[in-house]
């Protein structure tokens, strides 16, 4: 075949994900934080942002008691008819209401403008301030004009003076000089003219009047405080909203960065799966080629070692390149369990079989202890094989010469069945135990053998065992040795299923559902996964 006729093997790589880049977010985030920060270190005594809100919540609560203050006026003026002329009361009643029209809309014209400037919120808190003030005074001419003509006529005035201020001050709470500015003049001219009518009751009255603006002024100025420290609450949590959506932003961001790397990391492990395995094949096998002296003996007879010593780092490299691979699917969630019937005795004692010319060669003894009868499992065989292989190599590779190693197979207290690796090593100190178990993590005593490795063969072991629903436990005492056990769920034991007796009633009776074995058969097409405890 020419090369023009050659294809190129393919090699599928995975797609890199559409770039995220949420600066707009991030940078509106942070705009938010600003503008909350800005709100909680202003340094005037009422916050101009609060400022604001407050002017909104008097417009607003100053709209919603519209009507009610239009009755109180038009009772009041009524009322009044009787005791002077009616003309009178209705010039005033005209203009109470006049000015309570102008605040309603400049209340509604408030609202509707949303005004930002500082300069702006002092103009409109002044008007407020000012039309209050005029509708507490005239609300002093009709209170004082019929005042002390006798006690009846007394009481009510002091009565409506009392409700005047309260609705006032209560309309007024946030902002506290307009609800002074409308009650103060009432109260005023309302004490000093029951002062100057010399009785005592009138004096008594006065008192009780000038009490009463003090309590609703004291309770405005509650009410603004309670206010205020509302809105302080809203703009901090608006601050650690705005702190979260930033650190949220700047979580996604990274977030992407490592999914493109995680990408990136792919791709490069797939291509350099190719790149390597083609020129490594032809290593191992030229080198297999010279280290047997297939045509004909070296002139040099150290070519045969180093021949040898080519062949050896070859296959250490695929075992590495294999490795990474291996570990790269189990991360992204890509290795798939072939699950079939499973004889854990079998593996553990063909894996003893492989490694036993090299614990040999370091004159290290293996021991098996098997439970005799153990069923099957069902599960991976390749990826049980490499558990085992992983484990009993770190064993070997970390034992010293004349040291030994135990095999054991057997049940578990719950049903399941464990393999158990101990060896007499050099150990692992307790606080190296979680770096041994991360990917590429050695430990002190790895770092200091003559034979390291990559560090992948631990955290392959018990990424498959998780795989499988099953437990990886490593105990270990420096210089005294190592024991790693892994265990397989009781529900993965295989028990095979009894002989059917000449009464027992059809798989499949009609009219009725299968049964749960059935269903797992036909559904799963699987054996049956039990506890039992023999074939």
């Amino acid at each position: 075949m020419s090369k023009s006729a050659e294809k190129p093997e393919v090699v599928q790589l995975p797609a890199e994900p559409p770039t995220v880049a949420p600066v707009a977010n991030r940078r509106a985030a942070a705009q938010r934080v600003r503008e909350a920060r800005d709100r909680l270190t202003s340094s005037s005594g009422t916050r101009p942002a609060f400022d604001r809100e407050l002017l909104r919540q008097y417009a607003q609560t100053r709209l919603s008691a519209s009507y009610v203050v239009m009755l109180l006026v038009v009772a009041t003026g009524v009322l009044f008819g009787f005791w002077i002329p009616p003309v009178s009361a209705a010039a005033w009643t005209c203009g109470l209401l006049c000015i309570h029209t102008a605040i309603i809309r400049s209340c509604g014209l408030f609202i509707a403008a949303q005004p930002s400037l500082t300069t702006t919120i002092r103009s409109w808190r002044t008007r407020f301030i000012v039309l209050d003030l005029l509708y507490g005074l005239v609300w002093t001419t009709i209170l004082i004009h019929p005042s002390g003509f006798d006690a009846v006529s007394n009481t009510l005035i002091m009565f409506l003076m009392l409700l005047v201020v309260a609705v006032s001050s209560m309309l007024a709470a946030s902002l506290p000089i307009a609800a002074l500015a409308a009650t103060a003049p009432v109260t005023a001219a309302i004490a000093v003219n029951f002062a100057l009518s010399g009785t005592f009751d009138n004096y008594v009255l006065a008192l009780l009047a000038l009490a009463a603006e003090g309590y609703f002024a004291l309770l405005a100025h509650r009410l603004h405080s309670a206010t205020l420290a509302t809105l302080e609450a809203r703009a901090e949590k608006d601050a650690l909203i705005g702190e979260l959506e930033q650190a949220k932003a700047i979580s996604d961001e990274a977030r992407h960065r490592a999914e493109a790397a995680n990408v990136a990391k792919s791709r490069f492990l797939a291509q350099m799966s190719h790149e390597l395995r083609t020129p490594l094949n032809a290593i191992l096998g030229f080198s297999e080629v010279m280290k047997s002296e297939i045509f004909g003996a070296h002139a040099v007879p150290v070519y045969k070692e180093y021949s040898s010593d080519i062949h050896n780092s070859g296959v250490h490299l695929l075992n590495l390149i294999n490795e990474i691979l291996d570990l790269s699917r189990i991360e992204a969630g890509r290795y798939e369990l072939n699950e079939e019937a499973v004889s854990l005795v079998h593996v553990v004692a063909d894996c003893h079989h492989l490694l036993k010319l090299r614990a040999s060669s370091r004159v290290i003894t293996i021991h098996e202890v098997f439970e005799q009868g153990m069923p099957r499992i069902w599960g991976d065989e390749r990826a049980v094989r490499q558990i085992v292989l992983n484990l009993l190599s770190n064993s070997i590779k970390f034992t010293p010469q004349g040291g030994e190693i135990w095999l054991k197979v057997g049940w578990t207290a719950s049903g399941g069945q464990y393999l158990s690796v101990k060896d007499t090593g050099s150990g692992i100190a307790e606080d190296e135990i979680p770096i041994v178990l991360a990917s590429f993590g050695q430990g002190s005593n790895s770092i200091k053998s003559a034979e390291q490795g990559a560090g992948l063969g631990l955290p392959i072991a018990k990424s498959l065992i998780d795989m499988h629903g099953g437990t990886f436990t490593l105990k270990s005492k420096l210089r005294i040795g190592t024991e790693v056990v892994v265990t397989f769920p009781p529900e993965r034991v295989m028990s095979a299923l009894g002989p059917m007796s000449e009464d027992a009633p059809p798989l499949q009776p009609e009219n009725e559902n299968t049964t749960e074995v059935d269903a797992a058969r036909v559904g799963r097409n699987k054996p049956i996964l039990s506890a039992g405890t023999g074939l």
